[in-house]
């Protein structure tokens, strides 16, 4: 039965219709279609996008937290964690040589570091769009107030990713600890569109307590977002966390649910993530065959790379260092696409 559900259900989004609940759970459920909901996410993102995939400098400003997500490596309560932040002249030395490299989307990404007052980042996104005009810059720096994100996109900061993890309240408590909520986050992301950045959000898959139901919930939360960029995942364990003894996500579960995303939002920008080439050698050109149409190679100065460390394992030299950029032009072309060197904004 199920398979005869997940396959229509395929059918279903190419043409653009919404599923029920139960056809949802039976697509996330059945690998037999795996094949199939591949093609049609291709295909799909070739309508939009062509055989482009885009690329995005990353730059991990710091690795100080105040939060204590029970998931994350760089939580607060992390004693063993090798602290470090970025000065600005870092920073736009690693905008310079991505420049340089044919970047033109800077990505700066940190934990919630008081260091970095408003007045610090705005003088940071202002100095890089003063150097790189032609560039854009994308923020992710966890949860703001309304009147912050608006000096960022007034100081020239044009994305936000701020992943909402997971749209079930209970759910969320039992990923991160109270004095954090998931009302907030998803006000975040609201005022974030309401500003008018290119929002992006997205999940985790296989997270601790997360059900087939949690992820259809995500799904509906992000029906509603609307957002224009969603960054998926799969969960991956850390030693210095509490959830060390829990397994790491799937690997076909995550490109089901990437091939879902590209069917239910066309236009959206899709990274192949990190965290997909960690878990697998030829995770991210997956990804890419699975709809997604943008990769992050780490712009990050080489000696902290080891030291952001979200989850175990994460890969920090080789492909996907920026500075390998052939490299990554070769992996992606050997998955049937292209780099290139454009800002990369969301078709709509």
């Amino acid at each position: 039965m199920n398979t005869e559900i997940s396959k229509a259900a395929v059918d279903a989004l190419v043409k653009n219709k919404n599923l029920t609940d139960g056809e949802f759970k039976a697509l996330l459920q059945t690998g037999e279609f795996d094949g199939y909901l591949f093609e049609c996410a291709d295909k799909v993102r070739r309508e939009h996008y062509g055989d482009e995939v885009y690329i995005r400098g990353l730059i991990e400003i710091s690795n100080y937290c105040k939060n204590n997500c029970y998931y994350c490596g760089i939580r607060a309560g992390n004693g063993n964690a090798e602290r470090y932040r970025l000065t600005k002249d870092d920073i736009l030395s690693c905008a310079k040589e991505g420049y340089r490299l044919g970047f033109r989307t800077f990505v700066l990404q940190g934990g919630e570091d008081m260091f970095f007052t408003d007045e610090v980042i705005c003088d940071i996104v202002s100095g890089i769009k003063k150097e790189y005009p032609d560039c854009a810059v994308t923020l992710s720096l966890g949860e703001k107030s309304f009147d912050s994100y608006k000096k960022y996109y007034d100081a020239g900061a044009d994305r936000y990713l701020l992943r909402h993890e997971t749209a079930n309240n209970e759910h969320y408590s039992k990923l991160h600890p109270e004095s954090m909520s998931l009302e907030n986050r998803k006000q975040c992301l609201y005022n974030l569109k309401k500003i008018g950045y290119q929002t992006g959000s997205g999940f985790m898959v296989g997270s601790p307590y997360q059900t087939y139901e949690t992820l259809i919930e995500d799904l509906r939360f992000l029906q509603d977002l609307k957002p224009d960029m969603i960054g998926i995942g799969p969960y991956i364990t850390h030693k210095d966390t509490p959830f060390k003894n829990f397994e790491s996500g799937s690997l076909c579960l995550t490109l089901r649910l990437v091939a879902i995303l590209r069917l239910m939002f066309p236009y959206v920008l899709l990274p192949s993530t990190t965290a997909l080439g960690t878990i697998h050698p030829q995770g991210r050109e997956m990804g890419l065959k699975a709809g997604a149409n943008v990769v992050m190679p780490n712009l990050s100065p080489t000696s902290v790379r080891k030291l952001y460390t979200l989850y175990d394992n994460k890969i920090c030299t080789g492909d996907e260092a920026a500075q390998c950029i052939e490299c990554l032009k070769r992996r992606v072309e050997s998955a049937g696409y292209r780099i290139v060197t454009d800002v990369g904004n969301v078709k709509k």
